[in-house]
């Protein structure tokens, strides 16, 4: 028998995702309706992991069409997102439209006070694999220091110094391109732009 647990008087909206051609949404669906009867149904299928949850079609559609009152149920909170940190900037979107967020597997509901402390646990995790990234790319760019490699976008060679060098050493343009490491046009823009001097000056 389907049940109707306490919540949200607006619509419920079911959203299942699975991530290759060989998964089908139904077990989800089967899941969900076992506790809730859902008005509305969305759905990503063959849709990778790594996309956010908001750039996904299918639940792009349902950000669109969710309103306040609504309740967005799930078979689990990690179909919301790529990440921790993606799950949790899915459910405070979803709450800043007044939707609630219900994960079956988990066990609960952001409209109530322990899915409220739940979403805080969230919080926390999610900022913990931000410090995480950043000390990665700390590390990453320490030990690129080290190894002397040069950081950040190269610098563009100024037009007037990539003239003056190849009029001094009358090189080529091939030749004044491989010493700045520049192409073949920027040397030619350069030397139309600042012309050869006359002969003795």
């Amino acid at each position: 028998m389907t049940t109707e647990p306490t919540g949200p008087t607006g619509a419920t909206i079911g959203y299942t995702r699975v991530s290759t051609t060989d998964q089908r949404t139904e077990g989800h669906r089967a899941q969900i309706e076992r506790a809730y009867r859902i008005d509305h149904w969305y759905q990503d299928e063959a849709t990778s992991g790594s996309t956010r949850a908001l750039d996904r079609p299918g639940f792009a559609a349902l950000y669109q069409y969710v309103r306040e009152g609504d309740r967005v149920v799930v078979p689990a909170i990690d179909r919301l997102g790529r990440n921790t940190i993606d799950v949790l900037t899915t459910v405070e979107a979803l709450r800043e439209k007044g939707v609630a967020v219900v994960s079956v597997r988990e066990g609960f509901d952001m409209s109530t006070n322990m899915g409220k402390m739940m979403l805080t646990m969230l919080a926390g995790v999610a900022e913990l694999e931000r410090e995480n990234i950043r000390e990665r790319q700390r590390a990453g760019l320490e030990k690129a220091k080290a190894e002397g490699r040069r950081l950040g976008r190269p610098v563009a060679a100024d037009p007037a110094e990539v003239a003056a060098w190849r009029w001094r050493h009358g090189a080529t343009i091939r030749q004044t391109a491989e010493h700045f490491g520049v192409g073949v046009s920027s040397v030619k823009r350069a030397c139309k732009a600042h012309p050869a001097p006359p002969e003795g000056a």
